[in-house]
């Protein structure tokens, strides 16, 4: 029977996951409906288990600064983070459980998560990633291939795929892109449909896509082997001695017809639709690890003007998921 090793993973297109090691057991493929700790379990499975570290974008780097939004943000929604300048915590971050993973891979998706500060002890979340696409359509496709991985089975892996093609999509996308230089340096999308309403009750559909003011700043491969599998902590650190790192928040506006319900594909002209201006994210400085640990972003914290997908079952579990993993995280 084959068997995948390390350097494998990424020529069978599993791409959130490279670069971990394969555990020894592996989860039940027989979980129909898998819940949110089912999904955490699995990605345990292919990960192992770290002691106070997030099942998913274990390797990561907290950092803080401010959201402005632009004038016209108001017109598309009324939630407050649109309506004035706000304190915001991120965490920029490379996918996968694996706390050691290699920053010079190309077909891992680098992540950027902001926590909005509303003021009053209320918040916001926006988690978004490097590829405007998620690796499944949902939760049970997402744990049959973490289940397939875990395995060790390069024929599993191969079957998932075959049955799967939209799953290769963010491998796809990923692989087709130079290595990010810097988490400065590159697009970074929701995955999700979301809908916006502002304070006449108008409602907009979109999908959130951040895009670095330092423009896409790439490798080459071989310039990626060369920087070693731990760089971007300390190009982060130097860039923001010089000053702050700002992305341009926009929505991609979204049409009748537009599919809300599977994170896996794009909208059909995605590139070339209108989009409109929301603000600028201002990160200005590395915080302590304990202030990102301190709390979960969550995808589904949403303010009243800005609402998810009910009909996008990834997006339905992710924050459940995610409290299963900040809750295990916390304990001895």
């Amino acid at each position: 029977m084959s068997r995948i090793t390390r350097a494998s993973l990424s020529i069978l297109g599993f791409l959130v996951l490279a670069g971990a090691g394969l555990p020894a057991h592996a989860a039940d493929p027989n979980t129909a409906n898998p819940n949110a700790a089912d999904m955490v379990d699995a990605l345990n499975s292919v990960f192992g288990k770290y002691p106070h570290t997030r099942a998913g974008h274990a390797k990561g780097y907290c950092v803080t600064g401010t959201f402005t939004p632009d004038a016209s943000a108001p017109s598309l929604s009324k939630a407050p983070q649109f309506a004035k300048t706000v304190p915001v915590i991120g965490r920029f971050s490379l996918g996968g459980g694996n706390p050691n993973a290699p920053d010079n891979a190309k077909d891992n998706a680098r992540g950027m998560a902001l926590r909005f500060d509303l003021g009053g002890g209320a918040n916001t979340d926006l988690v978004m990633l490097s590829a405007p696409v998620f690796l499944a359509k949902t939760p049970k496709d997402f744990f049959d291939l973490l289940t397939a991985i875990a395995s060790g089975d390069k024929d599993k892996v191969a079957a998932y795929f075959a049955a799967h093609p939209e799953s290769k999509n963010q491998g796809a996308w990923l692989n087709a892109r130079p290595v990010p230089a810097s988490f400065a340096g590159v697009d970074y999308w929701g995955v999700h449909a979301f809908t916006m309403t502002n304070a006449e009750g108008k409602e907009t559909l979109m999908k959130f896509k951040a895009i670095p003011q330092a423009g896409e700043l790439g490798l080459t491969d071989a310039e990626a082997q060369a920087k070693g599998a731990n760089f971007l902590d300390d190009e982060l650190k130097d860039r923001l001695a010089k000053g702050p790192v700002k992305f341009d928040l926009v929505a991609i506006i979204g049409k009748d017809g537009d599919p809300t319900d599977d994170p896996t594909v794009r909208w059909d002209d995605e590139d070339s639709r209108e989009t409109k201006p929301l603000g600028t994210i201002s990160i200005a400085a590395t915080a302590p690890e304990g202030t990102c640990n301190a709390f979960s972003f969550l995808p589904a914290n949403l303010a009243d003007g800005v609402a998810g997908p009910a009909n996008d079952q990834i997006f339905q579990i992710r924050s459940p998921a995610y409290i299963v993993s900040f809750t295990r995280r916390l304990a001895p």
